[in-house]
């Protein structure tokens, strides 16, 4: 039976280096993945791009980044406890913290490809590509670069991100050690096989990248340019569903469309019932208070049972043959609870009036953006001269100018790179300012 190693799997090689920097009394290679991906500037911007609540006005409701910390700080937990059970199984020199390191910096890195206005940005991105009127602009390109920017992954912008735009541009990006990136591709495979779903981690641009770090971690290769997962990736899957599950509910609370009544008995059930548990519900001061100690126990218990899961799938982690995410091996209590929770947020949180209204707005907002930027980028590349307002745009761009040159899907490529960094108010703004609607 093939399957794969740790000592491959936890390489401290960077891409792009392809050398680690070195453990110093402070920082392994992998606490140094964390610290790089922190400082980077897409990892700022979270704070101004939309989680579930686009542009709430409470200070409270998560933000991309706040979620970002949030996930990482749990994915740590489960890294280190997956690393004790584990532990006779690690290669030498290798601590349940580094274990523990790894998935922390690939949380903090799980969205950070995302583009404004969150799940809303990404359907709107693909329905423009996807409209009649605009298929002239895509008929030079191959069907999967075609598939590529009609299916705008976040996963697969975000790896693009780590490995190309940060930092040492087109040149490994962050150069993150391949453990890392690994522990962060959550879909190794290309649109081809991205399936109903429609979830893929890594566009035609980047084929050659994910090779590269599926070769170095010894991943096995179960299609077409496609890999199965590296074990650590379904950790970080856990973090996020974990924290998206509870926290989800709690902002549903801050911003008044759910009542305290309607959440207790969830995380109640998560948790476990017990007299002491409603002893210090019955103490904290304030709904605030409830559900902070409500949360904190909840996610304690679900790592607990996420790490366990881990450990005891282990073989068939590293055979590749788990399909399904980590939580759905947990105990039926465990899943029954994090299904009701979701429900509870499908149909109360995620159809407000307010985020639909946000919503819908956002498809004028990236349409506006798209209509303009890549149209300059397609009259640069097919036409002899350029518009005034043609270069107008493209000095709007920057850096993320394309070359005359290059191919088309490169082009429109950068024209993403640009419109999918933006923040929700910055992309909102510009297109005002473009789409001649200013004051």
């Amino acid at each position: 039976m093939t399957t794969m190693t740790w000592p491959k799997l936890l390489s401290a090689e960077r891409l792009g280096n392809n050398k680690p920097t070195g453990q110093d009394a402070a920082r392994s290679d992998f606490h140094k993945d964390h610290d790089r991906i922190v400082f980077s500037s897409a990892f700022r911007r979270l704070g101004r791009k939309t989680q579930v609540h686009p542009m709430s006005e409470n200070d409270h409701v998560h933000t991309r980044l706040t979620h970002s910390i949030e996930v990482a700080a749990v994915g740590r937990s489960l890294g280190v406890m997956a690393g004790h059970h584990l532990a006779k199984k690690m290669p030498a020199g290798i601590a349940p913290t580094d274990i523990g390191a790894i998935v922390q910096a690939a949380c903090l890195a799980h969205d950070i490809g995302n583009p404004p206005f969150g799940h809303a940005g990404e359907y709107a991105i693909r329905d423009w590509f996807c409209q009649e009127q605009n298929r002239a602009l895509l008929a030079p390109l191959s069907e999967l670069e075609r598939k590529d920017l009609q299916t705008f992954e976040g996963n697969a912008h975000g790896f693009r991100v780590v490995t190309q735009l940060e930092n040492h541009r087109f040149a490994g990006g962050l150069r993150l050690t391949y453990a890392t990136l690994g522990a962060l591709l959550k879909y190794p495979w290309t649109v081809e096989h991205a399936g109903d779903r429609e979830k893929f981690s890594c566009y035609q641009a980047e084929l050659p990248l994910l090779s590269c770090i599926a070769e170095q971690l010894g991943l096995i290769e179960i299609g077409h340019q496609r890999w199965a997962r590296h074990p650590l990736s379904y950790l970080m899957e856990a973090a996020d569903d974990i924290c998206y599950a509870i926290l989800d509910l709690e902002d549903g609370i801050e911003i008044g469309v759910l009542g305290y009544e309607q959440v207790e008995p969830i995380l109640v059930q998560m948790i476990g019932d017990s007299t002491e548990l409603h002893e210090e519900l019955a103490e904290a001061p304030t709904t605030r208070r409830k559900i902070s100690l409500l949360r904190g126990q909840a996610i304690q218990r679900l790592v607990n049972a996420a790490a366990l899961s881990f450990a005891r799938h282990h073989d068939s982690l590293m055979a590749g043959e788990i399909e399904h995410d980590l939580l759905a091996t947990c105990p039926a209590h465990v899943i029954d609870s994090l299904n009701e929770a979701k429900h509870l947020a499908r149909t109360k949180i995620f159809n407000t009036r307010q985020k639909v209204e946000i919503e819908v707005g956002a498809y004028t907002t990236l349409d506006v953006l798209l209509e303009t930027f890549l149209t300059a980028v397609y009259q640069q590349k097919t036409s002899g001269t350029l518009s005034f307002r043609a270069k107008r745009t493209l000095d709007l761009m920057e850096h993320n100018v394309p070359e005359r040159d290059w191919p088309l899907y490169l082009a429109y490529m950068r024209v993403l790179d640009f419109i999918g960094g933006m923040t929700d108010n910055y992309a909102g703004y510009l297109a005002r300012q473009v789409g001649g609607l200013t004051q």
